[in-house]
């Protein structure tokens, strides 16, 4: 199992050391970007992270918020993609079929980076009705490290959020995520 931490602009510093992979916030609907952004992105890629940008989606307006978060997370070779997709704020969500066109728009738009889904275990089997999650599911169950109580297959799970988002990933090395990153496996 890999290691990682998923920041936003909530952690204003974060220590990379010992971790194999960043997730970050990058944006949220059509006008939020992450202020923390580009150091976050620094920091990460100093420590020779692989690095995941995500967007927290908003109902509605599903090709504006394709083309905002693009125009916001860099573009690497190797760098994952993911949506988050969960209640907001005011109790709403984005309909399943909304998380399921952002995912197919952004492999369109970019298509040699991997698109994963980043969900709680109460979406998945509740919200979920498709079971598309792009190229890989990123859920989030606060159980003991890579034993998220689901029956679906995962990539990366998110075990805690004390004191900071905490994450694993299914992977036997930070070479074998990154070539997968690169679709090279």
């Amino acid at each position: 199992m890999l290691h990682g931490v998923d920041v936003s602009a909530h952690q204003s510093s974060f220590d990379p050391d010992g971790q194999d992979f960043v997730l970050i916030k990058a944006t949220e609907g059509r006008s939020y970007v992450n202020p923390r952004l580009s150091s976050q992105v620094k920091r990460a890629r100093d420590a020779e992270c692989v690095v995941a940008f995500h967007h927290f989606l908003r109902p509605g307006n599903i090709t504006a918020q394709v083309e905002y978060f693009l125009s916001k997370a860099p573009e690497k070779a190797g760098d994952l993609l993911a949506v988050d997709w969960e209640e907001n704020g005011e109790g709403t969500r984005p309909s399943n079929a909304e998380k399921d066109r952002f995912i197919c728009e952004i492999k369109r738009l970019r298509p040699h980076h991997k698109v994963l889904l980043y969900c709680n275990r109460t979406f998945w089997p509740h919200h979920d009705t498709t079971s598309y999650a792009g190229d890989g599911l990123w859920i989030a169950d606060h159980v003991t490290a890579g034993k998220p109580r689901i029956k679906a297959s995962w990539r990366i799970h998110q075990y805690t959020d004390q004191p900071l988002d905490k994450d694993v990933a299914a992977f036997s090395s930070r070479a074998a995520l990154r070539d997968w990153a690169r679709g090279q496996s």
